[in-house]
């Protein structure tokens, strides 16, 4: 299976827009999609953060893509209430619908006024969580008195075959960790031998189903546009944990990135104005065992980046998805 799917980033662009985007993504050749799920953006400077599972909901009905979503259960949301939700789009559109759960991030879990556990304790939060969901999708009535507290929950709609359920993990320790629940894999681009050691981590452990890859990339008609784009609108995001983890507002990302600079773009974001090199990285990250991968162009404007890679890069991998059909 090779995929190379469209990422819409809800906390920079605005779900109508966003919407046409993924309508365009389909039409320019773009085989599948996912999503973010945040309350807040990174930075003042992105201004968007709109509500997901709406969102979800509406891409699906306006394409034929599969759609998946990036969710942290335990504390912004109840896992019974993501159970709901996923077993709703899953019953409406059949095979169409995964979710990736991780263990959240501060600037979004932070609005429930409860604190900000440790990553054990979210740990613990999460694996509860994704067992609560498997039994509700599975049909039984659950009732829980853990990390998490249920109390006579039961899903009354669900579908003939519940969505996927991966792991969302940056680490080797988070992957092998969640190889024991997984249905599949999904993280963010790093270097090659850091997702080497991902991979490994999560196989060597038992981990099975597929391997999903977030890419985040700028393209523009120059190098100097698309370095200049990645800058202000991702600086935000070149942190590793435990801060991209623990800040908790936006404010607080932006003056944590006062001193990134435009250099410092290219240790997270592949950063081209040539359609060739940027196929060139995906082709090595297929090599390593990928088979997913989704596009974020890190710019506000989508159009010209989904026509271009759809016209350029997209037709390089034709070859490998039907093989691996």
């Amino acid at each position: 299976m090779t995929i190379i799917g469209f990422h819409a980033s809800h906390e920079q662009v605005h779900p109508r827009q966003l919407l046409d985007a993924v309508i365009r993504a389909e039409a320019a050749g773009f085989q599948a999609a996912m999503c973010s799920d945040h309350f807040a953006p990174w930075s003042e400077r992105q201004g968007h953060s709109a509500f997901a599972w709406s969102w979800l909901g509406a891409a699906l009905q306006a394409t034929s893509l599969r759609l998946g979503v990036v969710n942290a259960p335990g504390q912004r949301y109840h896992p019974a209430i993501i159970a709901q939700a996923a077993a709703t789009l899953s019953a409406m559109y059949p095979d169409r619908f995964w979710a990736a759960l991780g263990s959240g991030e501060a600037a979004n879990e932070h609005i429930t006024g409860g604190g900000w556990p440790s990553k054990a304790v979210r740990n613990a939060r999460l694996e509860e969580s994704v067992d609560v969901m498997r039994r509700l999708l599975a049909g039984e009535e659950v009732s829980t008195d853990g990390e998490i507290r249920v109390d006579r929950a039961r899903l009354w709609t669900r579908p003939d075959t519940p969505p996927p359920l991966l792991a969302a993990a940056v680490s080797p320790a988070t992957a092998a960790w969640a190889a024991g629940w997984a249905d599949g894999l999904a993280t963010v681009a790093q270097a090659p031998d850091d997702l080497r050691r991902m991979i490994d981590a999560y196989r060597g452990a038992g981990g099975s189903g597929p391997l999903v890859l977030q890419v985040h990339i700028s393209y523009a008609g120059t190098d100097d546009a698309a370095l200049a784009i990645a800058h202000d609108q991702w600086r935000t995001n070149v942190f590793s944990p435990p801060v991209c983890w623990d800040l908790d507002t936006p404010e607080a990302f932006d003056e944590a990135a006062k001193h990134v600079t435009p250099d410092d773009m290219h240790s997270t974001v592949l950063i081209s104005s040539d359609p060739a090199w940027h196929a060139e990285k995906l082709a090595g990250f297929f090599d390593l065992g990928f088979d997913e991968i989704y596009l974020h162009h890190v710019g506000v404007e989508q159009s010209e980046f989904v026509d271009v890679f759809g016209d350029r890069v997209l037709p390089q991998f034709a070859g490998r998805a039907e093989a691996g059909a």
